[in-house]
Order: C-alpha cells, then structure tokens, then sequence
C-alpha cells in the first residue's frame, strides 16, 4: 500500500520583533534595542511566537516584545501588497520549517518604541 503524505498545517506567520540589548547580541554600538521582521513557521501563531523567542535566545538576543501580523492570506485580506522577495523568504520559513529574520532595524536612545 502506498503511503500519503498527510498535509502540512505548518503556516508561515509574520512577526515583528522588539529586542533589547545583551552582551554578544551583535547590534551595531550606541545602540538600544532592535526591531526584527521574521517570517516563522508553526500549525498556529503561538507556536511561531515560541519557536520565534526561542530561536533569537539562542542566538543571544533578548527578545523583549512580539506582535504577530497573521498569515500571507490574512495579510493579503488586510490588503498588504508583499514583494516576491518577502514572497519568497515566507515560502522559504514554510519549506525549511524555520525562523527567518527578514529585517532587522537598530534602536538608538533618542527614538520612540512602539
């Protein structure tokens, strides 16, 4: 008999991520804090935040905050336009079943966080 596959419910979420600092976190001196875009995967978007948080203390980061931007079909009910680029890094998350920092934007003490 042959086997199927069964489908994947692993979905890409949109994350944006605030870091603080952390000796080693690699962010450029006089620096505060960061603003990360990740493209995440899991089978709902809490699994996503976690694998996020996880992935980024690991890579010696102190994640600080996670606002969650839904799904490319629910980003493109919001009426996003998304580029092939970032097109491309979701389905990359989605086929490696990864965490993909897509952007990354140093803080520096006289700016407003979000």
């Amino acid at each position: 008999m042959e086997k199927r596959k069964k489908p994947s419910r692993q979905q890409v979420y949109t994350l944006l991520v605030q870091i603080g600092r952390k000796d080693g976190d690699g962010l450029p001196d006089g620096a505060t804090g960061a603003a990360l875009i990740c493209y995440a995967s899991g089978v709902d978007e809490a699994e996503a935040v976690r694998e996020t948080v996880a992935i980024l203390k690991q890579a010696d980061t102190a994640p600080l905050d996670v606002a969650g931007y839904g799904t490319l079909a629910e980003r493109e009910a919001q009426g996003h336009e998304i580029e092939p680029d970032e097109r491309a890094l979701m389905q990359r998350a989605l086929d490696e079943n990864a965490v993909i920092v897509a952007q990354m934007t140093p803080f520096f003490g006289d700016e407003a966080q979000a």
